[in-house]
């Protein structure tokens, strides 16, 4: 085992190669902003007190990511109802480390105010309509995640991608997805909340779903190379129930595969996104490679006692449509804040925030390129939070 602050909880021979092989090495960090209006529904999700400070959490976060704690900020971190945004956990370790960031705006309601690659996308509706996105946007949109991914892989010798996500709202169009795709997923999902809102969720996914099938689409996949014609088409899919950033990240990550090792930093929504790269891969018979895969997350996901990440996990590989990748090795940084001298660090240690902006992947890569330790991840977040205050 490279570090003791690293757990990994599913597929350990293949986690613990992959850690081998890129201890030392820095990583390159792309983190894709997105939008769904599910985010606005009252009491969702925690990351914003209201549905109008949920609007801007992305812009505020991808903000403080880039510029830091002194720069004055267009778009405010915005309340909490408790603890602190995790893009402290992210920038803390980004800026330690000095690792470059490349922020992409796969469909946010209004533009960031910091530099970002604009792909061209459009925020999704609220996915219980069943028809959260066109589908010539999705299309759009997986095309760029793929170019993107070669072009940032193109730039890693030796390191890796990690592969980051902001939407709010995001764990229900994630529940939607693996559900669509056939994985049994209700009640297993997180959420920003200490007592995760299943049932929120599931009655959200349950009309989009439903309204899915009425509106005719997902359609069959009509494309001559796939190994399951006639089956969901999983880009259609994703124009039903789900959110601009999945297709991006499933793209970028499908390309940089193919020559680096590729970390997606998230729980919930990133098992998501590992299963449709899986049903994109097997859907449009494209190349990859399942082994230089990981999910990188926080321990607040991974044993989140009001979810069951572990399970949804190993759930992946058991799925027709997402059986070509198989279950992904599922690792988390072992920092706590239990002894953090602020309490909206303390938090987490109560089951709110969790994850998000990359954070877990963050800690992971600090523990393994430079060997940090708890007490050093601490004291480099907890100076964030001074110098913000």
């Amino acid at each position: 085992m490279p570090n003791a602050q690293i757990r990994i909880y599913t597929q350990t021979e293949q986690g613990e190669e992959w850690l081998r092989r890129y201890r030392g090495y820095l990583p390159i960090f792309a983190c894709v902003l997105g939008f769904t209006e599910t985010g606005l529904i009252p009491g969702i999700s925690a990351a914003g007190r209201t549905p109008e400070d949920r609007k801007y959490t992305a812009c505020a976060d991808a903000e403080f990511l880039y510029y830091g704690p002194e720069h004055k900020p267009q778009y405010p971190l915005p309340p909490l109802a408790a603890g602190a945004s995790p893009v402290l956990i992210s920038r803390a370790v980004f800026e330690s480390l000095k690792i470059p960031i490349h922020l992409f705006n796969a469909g946010l309601p209004q533009p960031p105010a910091v530099p970002v690659i604009d792909l061209g996308g459009a925020a999704a509706k609220c996915l219980s309509g069943g028809n959260a996105m066109e589908i010539t946007t999705v299309h759009h949109l997986f095309e760029q995640g793929l170019l993107w991914g070669e072009r940032l892989a193109a730039n890693i010798q030796q390191g890796y991608l990690i592969v980051g996500e902001c939407v709010v709202g995001g764990t229900t169009t994630a529940l939607a997805i693996l559900t669509g795709l056939g994985i049994e997923a209700a009640g297993k999902v997180n959420s920003s909340h200490p007592v995760c809102n299943h049932a929120q969720k599931w009655t959200l996914v349950q009309a989009g779903l439903e309204k899915q099938k009425e509106i005719n689409f997902p359609s069959p996949i009509q494309n001559p190379k796939s190994k399951i014609q006639n089956s969901l088409d999983p880009l259609q899919l994703v124009a039903a129930v789900g959110d601009p950033m999945q297709v991006v990240v499933a793209g970028m990550a499908i390309a940089a595969s193919r020559s680096c090792g590729v970390m997606l930093a998230g729980g919930t929504q990133m098992l998501a996104v590992y299963a449709l790269m899986s049903a994109i891969a097997q859907a449009y018979a494209l190349s990859w490679q399942p082994k230089a895969v990981v999910v990188g997350t926080t321990r607040w996901v991974a044993e989140d006692p009001t979810g069951a990440t572990v399970d949804l996990a190993l759930d992946l590989g058991k799925g027709s449509l997402t059986q070509s990748g198989g279950t992904p090795p599922l690792l988390a940084t072992y920092l706590s804040f239990a002894d953090s001298r602020y309490p909206q660090l303390r938090a987490y240690e109560q089951g709110f925030v969790k994850e998000g902006m990359g954070a877990g992947a963050a800690c992971i890569a600090a523990h393994l390129s430079q060997d940090w330790q708890q007490h050093q991840l601490l004291a480099a977040i907890e100076a964030q939070l001074e110098r913000l205050s």
